[in-house]
């Protein structure tokens, strides 16, 4: 199917400034992925403008190949335990004081890369003081020992992307379960771990009716998901879902009015809007 010619309100100037190149040369320089490019983010230019990135961890492989998404899946290669070095390294070199950890999903490893997230957090803290830290993380095939150990290692925010709505899900993410999802963003909350904020998103586009996306704002707001971020898909290739509707930025805002009556504190709508973007100003 051909892909979707973009309205105006999607269309994005190249990345080409110094503070792009300067982030993107030290990822290069410590060995690192970042999602901004990896997912061909629609805000890299932006985020690397204002310095900041989100890091991409346990490779750039994924074992899973969602309908969506850009990243390339296949089988990975073993785990470099001096990852979190490098990557705190690469934090104090960029300054950062706000950092979003991610990863590809490692369904080949038996806690799915919790240990790894746990100790590039700990490191974090560690060595960077006064940083605060979100994790965006993949199910863990329901293990939930694993995502035990990332809340003990007390990141800001623990996010776990929906994606899309329950109708389209075992479609877009044949690999994936939508309940298991939601157990997952319930058990963090129910850790009783204050601090820590929790946090989903997903994208519209991909053929959901307003009632579909009412009925997952309505499940986020009644597992105390506080934080929701909701953005336009963008087909990353003919080989990807297509786009079957581009909202218009006023439809977003009625998205945000829907999900606040239905009680989620934070919201952040918008066609160019990712699961990272803003992430420090809404956490």
């Amino acid at each position: 199917m051909q892909i979707k010619r973009k309205p105006e309100w999607l269309k994005v100037r190249l990345p080409a400034s110094h503070e792009f190149q300067h982030v993107k040369g030290i990822l290069s320089q410590f060995n690192l992925h970042s999602i901004c490019q990896e997912a061909h983010c629609p805000n890299a230019t932006e985020c690397f403008h204002s310095g900041t990135a989100t890091f991409l961890i346990l490779g750039n492989i994924c074992t899973r190949n969602c309908l969506y998404c850009n990243v390339r899946h296949g089988t990975p290669a073993g785990l470099d335990e001096m990852e979190p070095e490098r990557l705190t390294q690469a934090v104090k070199e960029l300054g950062l004081r706000y950092i979003v950890i991610t990863s590809v999903t490692r369904d080949d490893l038996a806690d799915g890369g919790a240990g790894m997230f746990a100790r590039c957090v700990e490191r974090l803290y560690e060595e960077v003081p006064g940083c605060r830290v979100e994790v965006l993380v993949p199910d863990f095939s329901g293990n939930w020992d694993a995502l035990e150990c990332i809340v003990r290692s007390r990141p800001r925010v623990i996010n776990h992307n929906m994606e899309t709505v329950p109708a389209f899900f075992s479609r877009i993410r044949p690999q994936g379960n939508y309940h298991l999802s939601l157990e997952l963003l319930h058990r963090i909350s129910a850790y009783g771990e204050k601090e820590i904020a929790v946090k989903s998103g997903f994208m519209v586009g991909f053929g959901e009716s307003w009632s579909d996306i009412k009925v997952l704002l309505h499940d986020l707001a009644r597992v105390n998901c506080g934080t929701v971020t909701i953005g336009q898909y963008q087909q990353p290739s003919r080989n990807h879902w297509p786009v079957m509707k581009y909202y218009h930025p006023d439809e977003f805002e009625v998205i945000k009015g829907i999900a606040q009556e239905l009680g989620v504190k934070r919201v952040e709508a918008g066609p160019l809007v990712r699961s990272s973007y803003h992430a420090a100003l809404i956490s």
